[in-house]
């Protein structure tokens, strides 16, 4: 204990020190202005460096935390390494070697050396919480060293619809939800109440930020990439070290870089991209590795649509996945009320890009422009077959042509952006009077998610064509789901926008054929019933 709370010691002094050089910068600056300018020029000048000292929290439940110290703390490591080894950094090497505890002696080499980092935050879901925050409480240590947060989003189990379900997963899971509140309030863990929504949603609604390192208790933490982070998913014992001051460690990451040119259109998808990607890594060919994304391409893709690639890189086995911060999110960090990170993230464009010349270990050509929808499975993420071909494929494979079941949502597609482009699609049908054929789920990401489409009427459509909004949690996609429309083990096809499709994954059917797909490729199959129709001629 004694030795934790040294580190912990140790590493506030560093944050003090860089505030006060910060401060000091500041007055030279303004004194300066003092002795050139009129009186003023001098009101103005004040005025504008008092704004200078307000705080920038991580989050607004995170008021005590200002992100400014973060980034001059990343800017200093970075420095450090860049004047050891002499060549240029790509975007994850800065981020990563920029949280190390000891910049100056780490032993870095790709592949070969471990780190010692020090993470910003921490995320937990409430099925690894339970035994994390246990262990937590062993240590006896009176409160987490750095932010975290509980999520309860595992737990609720898929069966007549959100509120419905939601209330019975309250009943049944009392006493844990009991638990991880009370527990989070003594030790100063946030905790986001089942119903709120899906831990990766709400990370990236209101924690993920540029540059930021995060680590949490689930493989699709991944998913943070999408807002230029680095996101790694680990175990509850990495999560307690973390939280308890410890350095946590990993090996030193290879990097994977993923060149994209051209735009995606029409029903080409973020979706594809990570489809294609697992279609040429497989799902071992990430290991050991973060998968870097870059080029022009980048730019036509939104922040949720980067944080779905970002999601299924653990399906490739990387490490994590990451994009430049770019437009497309400052704009995502504007609309969720943090703008002002947005404008610090501006001023430390160069940590948040790969510099010139950088090398990574391997690159991937994509040309968006030339890339089509495509649709995996089943068994495995990373059997690549075109949806203009999957009809026919499926008929020489032996697979099962009828879909029995569309589902949309989950972590990596339950954004706003995915519900549009489902419902518009829905509201087409409508218009014809077509309603599925096949059984259809929706699940939202975040309760910010399920408010906003009901405000906006997106939900709606999907509904009136015989559509099944279920609670805002993982359900299905992990297995959560108390499914009844089919004899157990009947040989059976569903389509769905989620990231995993292994034996017996979503329904514990091992004769279920789970395809993989974007949300509007799996609401249009769910339309007709069948793999053998191409949204695209059809």
């Amino acid at each position: 204990k004694q030795s934790v709370t040294k580190q912990w010691y140790q590493r506030r002094v560093r944050a003090n020190n860089l505030r006060i050089s910060y401060w000091c910068q500041c007055t030279a600056v303004t004194m300066f202005k003092l002795t050139k300018t009129s009186a003023q020029m001098c009101t103005r000048n004040l005025r504008t460096t008092a704004g200078l000292f307000q705080r920038v929290p991580m989050s607004k439940f995170d008021p005590e935390t200002d992100v400014r110290e973060n980034f001059a703390m990343l800017q200093k490591n970075v420095d450090v390494v860049k004047s050891r080894l002499r060549r240029p950094l790509t975007l994850s090497e800065k981020i990563v070697y920029g949280h190390l505890d000891e910049p100056e002696t780490a032993d870095i080499a790709r592949g070969e050396s471990y780190l010692r980092l020090r993470p910003d935050r921490v995320a937990m879901q409430d099925a690894t919480a339970q035994m994390a925050m246990l262990q937590f409480v062993a240590s006896g240590i009176p409160r987490v060293a750095v932010p975290s947060t509980i999520h309860c989003d595992h737990l609720i189990e898929a069966q007549l619809g959100g509120d419905k379900d939601l209330k019975r997963a309250k009943d049944i899971n009392s006493e844990v939800y009991n638990f991880l509140s009370t527990a989070g309030a003594k030790y100063g863990a946030g905790f986001w109440k089942p119903g709120s929504g899906i831990i990766h949603q709400i990370i990236l609604e209101n924690y993920a930020y540029p540059g930021i390192m995060l680590i949490g208790t689930d493989s699709h933490t991944v998913n943070g990439g999408g807002l230029g982070g680095v996101f790694v998913g680990v175990g509850g014992a990495d999560a307690v070290d973390v939280m308890a001051g410890i350095p946590w460690e990993l090996k030193c990451p290879k990097v994977i870089g993923v060149h994209l040119t051209g735009e995606i259109s029409a029903w080409t998808s973020p979706k594809d991209v990570i489809l294609k990607v697992a279609d040429i890594l497989t799902v071992k060919g990430g290991t050991g590795a973060i998968v870097e994304y870059f080029g022009s391409g980048v730019h036509s893709l939104s922040c949720t649509g980067m944080g779905t690639i970002c999601n299924m890189g653990a399906e490739i086995g990387a490490t994590t996945s990451i994009f430049p911060y770019n437009e497309r999110m400052a704009r995502y960090l504007h609309a969720t009320d943090r703008g002002e990170i947005a404008k610090i993230a501006d001023n430390y464009k160069h940590l948040l890009a790969s510099d010139e010349g950088a090398e990574y270990d391997e690159v991937i050509e994509i040309n968006l422009s030339e890339l089509k929808p495509l649709i995996n499975g089943p068994f495995t993420p990373d059997l690549c077959t075109p949806v203009s071909e999957i009809g026919a494929r499926a008929e020489q494979e032996g697979w099962p042509t009828e879909v029995k079941v569309g589902l949309i949502g989950s972590c990596t597609n339950s954004s706003y952006e995915d519900m549009t482009r489902s419902s518009s699609i829905a509201r087409q049908a409508q218009s014809k009077g077509i309603k599925f054929k096949s059984l259809f789920t929706i699940t939202p990401g975040s309760e910010q998610i399920r408010a906003t489409i009901e405000r906006d009427g997106i939900d709606q459509p999907l509904r009136d064509i015989g559509g099944l909004v279920l609670a805002n949690a993982c359900g299905p996609c992990i297995g959560q789901w108390d499914r009844q429309d089919i004899p157990k083990n009947e040989k059976n096809t569903i389509v769905t926008s989620y990231n995993r499709n292994f034996t017996g994954r979503n329904d514990a059917n091992p004769n279920t054929h789970g395809f993989v797909a974007s949300p509007e490729i799996a609401t249009a199959l769910a339309l007709a019933g069948t793999l053998k129709f191409n949204p695209e001629t059809d």
